[in-house]
């Protein structure tokens, strides 16, 4: 509010407050109060000293609408019901050349005797802030963090005048800058200024908190998107990283083929190459510690590894392309939206993001159905139907799934965020829970091998002589919309390389 508005809306506010008593207040949010002067016609006085829109002007509401807007008051909200509780406003004044009202009031005390107290509303933009002042003048408290002379509690109060006057003039940089404008508020249709600031700041208050939920649709999807990539890029290297499955093999059976006749040098053998033109000769790089029988068993290993890393991970990596797709399409949507300032298809996009869509009544039974079965289904988890448990050398409680199904009933029914989560990398196989015994407990890491070691047993890499277990907290685990059950991505992980062995206590 600039000065002209304040001394319009002081005309109106002098005559309906002066005289009246201290009521209720109402904390709005952390900046802004609604007291109630007893006016006997349903308003109130607006106190606001948020630095984007400061403001006082009377507002129009109900009991119920105030007290379901209210939050727990701030300490300030309770020092003003102590100081200024049973006080009448004797008068209403505004400081010369500056955007600072001053409500005095005359406070009786326990013998009856009235004492004077200032509530001072300091609309200075950057600086605007609430100040109850004692009789001398000096800070008592204030809404909002003070700073500067004659603004912390027990300095003489002083507006922000120095600094307020070289931000106007622009002589904090020596050149004459003009006083930033206010928006104009329109009044047509409106029986007074109160009225018509109330519903100008209604809708700015409405523009901007479609801002704020269409900028947390954005992050949830930038989320999503993000993880998804992210998940494509860690199974494309993972699939290089098996290598070429038909160059394992290859090698395998060169080294079976020249047993008899390979000549080694320490890690190089050179075969014949029977499988080549003109059977040349090659040089192959062996492991130095194993025999070339052992060499081209784990070679026909890896192949077969490799082999079956490349079908799932392809598998894998073909679902997330059109989840990606739709995602991003989303993401379109959600931009026409905010550039259309459309209330009712935002509220439909949030409401598609947090619940999916459905149908009216007939869609809201399914629903309702749905998940008491998944109810029902969490208990028989809970009862040990369906789960296998476990209790680690350190305590723990370890839970495995035995299926597809069941690895989302771990995963998203009996595990908490903070529990760890565990599944071998690049295989199918069991989702393992590590119940932790608080939310900022460290799992020991023996408890983390043993888990490991289980998730490792219950995949189909069970049979490898090391498996590789991601692990991570719950909460970084989730599941695209429409994937079939067992299937995550998860946005955060380590990893842990073990051996498969279920060697712990079955509970």
């Amino acid at each position: 509010m600039n000065e002209q508005l304040i001394r319009e809306v002081m005309e109106e506010l002098r005559p309906a407050l002066e005289g009246r008593p201290w009521g209720k207040v109402f904390q709005l949010d952390g900046a802004t109060l609604a007291v109630d002067f007893r006016t006997g016609d349903g308003r109130y006085l607006l106190l606001s000293a948020d630095p984007s829109r400061p403001r006082l002007h009377m507002v129009e509401r109900t009991v119920r609408e105030l007290e379901k807007a209210a939050l727990t008051p701030t300490p300030f909200a309770l020092i003003l019901r102590k100081h200024l509780g049973g006080g009448t406003l004797r008068k209403l004044t505004r400081d010369e050349g500056e955007r600072v009202v001053r409500f005095d009031f005359s406070v009786p005390d326990a013998a009856g005797e009235g004492h004077a107290a200032t509530l001072v509303a300091q609309l200075t933009g950057r600086t605007s802030n609430l100040f109850l002042l004692d009789a001398g003048g000096r800070v008592v408290a204030s809404l909002r963090p003070a700073r500067g002379e004659g603004q912390g509690e027990g300095e003489l109060y002083s507006p922000p005048r120095a600094r307020v006057a070289a931000m106007m003039t622009g002589t904090e940089t020596g050149e004459p800058k003009p006083a930033r404008k206010t928006a104009e508020v329109p009044r047509e249709g409106f029986s007074s200024l109160s009225e018509a600031l109330d519903r100008h700041y209604q809708k700015l208050d409405a523009g901007r908190a479609f801002d704020s939920r269409a900028a947390a649709a954005a992050a949830r999807l930038r989320q999503q998107i993000s993880g998804l990539r992210k998940l494509r890029d860690n199974l494309s290297r993972d699939l290089a990283a098996h290598g070429d499955a038909d160059e394992h093999k290859r090698v395998g059976d060169l080294l079976l083929a020249n047993l008899g006749t390979a000549v080694r040098d320490g890690a190089t053998v050179r075969v014949t190459d029977f499988y080549a033109e003109d059977t040349p000769t090659v040089e192959v790089e062996v492991d130095g510690h194993r025999t070339l029988q052992d060499e081209a068993g784990r070679r026909f290993a890896r192949y077969s590894k490799a082999k079956r890393a490349a079908r799932e991970i392809s598998e894998r990596l073909a679902k997330i392309e059109p989840e990606l797709a739709a995602l991003e399409e989303r993401r379109a949507g959600l931009e026409r939206i905010v550039a259309a300032r459309d209330e009712a298809a935002l509220s439909d996009f949030v409401g598609g993001d947090a619940a999916g869509k459905s149908g009216a009544k007939a869609g809201s039974a399914r629903a309702r159905t749905a998940a008491r079965a998944k109810a029902s289904r969490k208990d028989s988890a809970e009862k040990g139907r369906t789960l296998r448990r476990y209790r680690s050398s350190d305590g723990y409680e370890v839970v495995v799934g035995r299926g597809a199904r069941e690895n989302d009933e771990v995963t998203f029914r009996v595990a908490r965020s903070y529990d760890t989560w565990m599944h071998a990398a690049d295989y199918p196989g069991s989702h393992v829970v590590v119940r932790a015994r608080g939310r900022d407990e460290a799992v020991p890491h023996r408890t983390l091998v043993e888990a490991a070691r289980l998730a490792a047993h219950f995949s189909q890499a069970r049979k490898d002589a090391k498996v590789a277990v991601n692990y991570t907290q719950r909460k970084f685990v989730s599941k695209p919309r429409g994937a079939a059950p067992g299937l995550v991505y998860l946005s955060s992980f380590r990893t842990l390389l073990v051996e498969p062995a279920e060697e712990i206590e079955r509970i």
